[in-house]
């Protein structure tokens, strides 16, 4: 395998609480930690595990939204990835947009393989891998849980309900990722400096040829209801007296 490439997202860092705009049209992002999406990370990781294991020779990886997704790209190149392409867009980019130019990246870079994070963690789609494996007409896996190659095969074990599945499917592949694949490194700062270096491609979106216009409008954001504080009981009697009279559940 030649060439793997990894999507990866700028998102709300997982550790801030999100806020909803006054005017309910979305989450509040300025002045807001932004950092790589977690899912992505993990995707980043597996992709230069297979490089450090001969298995891959080159590891690259694309984002599309807006100039400062460039921060991300830089610390995947930090955690191992060999260049960088921003795809650069100022509009909404819903993921079947997001799926169209992929595949664009795709059709010219021609990937054996593209991992990435099975969702983003502000949107929760969980659609853009599932959409570009069938844009490509690419095998898929998805929740990947442990990646194998077996010669031109690669064998996928992913979480289902009744337990564990494991997948064997041809390349070209799109794989997504589980949080139980990896723990993502931390990037030193040798290899921070380093990636300062490593060439980061930036395209237009415009540029693609793709059409990326939202197919769905979003009416309103809100805060989700408040939740009633928990009580403590003496007793089970107490209890099932509380689940009756006031719940009302039993």
């Amino acid at each position: 395998m030649k060439k793997v490439l990894v999507p990866i997202k700028r998102v709300v860092d997982y550790n801030v609480k999100v806020r909803v705009k006054a005017d309910g049209s979305g989450v509040e992002t300025a002045n807001v930690k932004m950092s790589m999406n977690p899912f992505d990370e993990i995707a980043v990781e597996a992709a230069v595990r297979l490089k450090e294991a001969g298995s891959a020779e080159e590891v690259v990886v694309v984002s599309c939204g807006i100039a400062a997704c460039q921060d991300i790209l830089r610390q995947a190149m930090a955690m191992g990835a060999d260049r960088a392409i921003l795809i650069e867009s100022d509009a909404e980019l819903q993921p079947l947009a997001v799926a169209k130019l992929l595949k664009a990246v795709c059709d010219k870079e021609t990937p054996d393989m593209v991992i990435c994070g099975k969702q983003a963690i502000d949107d929760d789609s969980n659609q853009a891998g599932q959409m570009l494996s069938a844009l490509l007409g690419w095998s898929q896996a998805t929740f990947a849980s442990e990646i194998k190659l077996e010669g031109d095969k690669v064998q996928v074990s992913r979480e289902i309900d009744g337990g564990m599945e494991t997948l064997s499917i041809s390349m070209p592949a799109v794989i997504t990722t589980d949080l139980r694949l990896n723990e993502p490194r931390f990037a030193s700062l040798p290899n921070i400096m380093k990636a300062k270096k490593k060439p980061l491609e930036t395209i237009k979106a415009a540029d693609m040829g793709v059409d990326i216009a939202p197919r769905l409008k979003t009416l309103k954001v809100g805060e989700p209801p408040a939740r009633s504080a928990g009580v403590i009981v003496a007793d089970v009697a107490e209890l099932v007296a509380k689940l009756k009279n006031e719940a009302k559940v039993i």
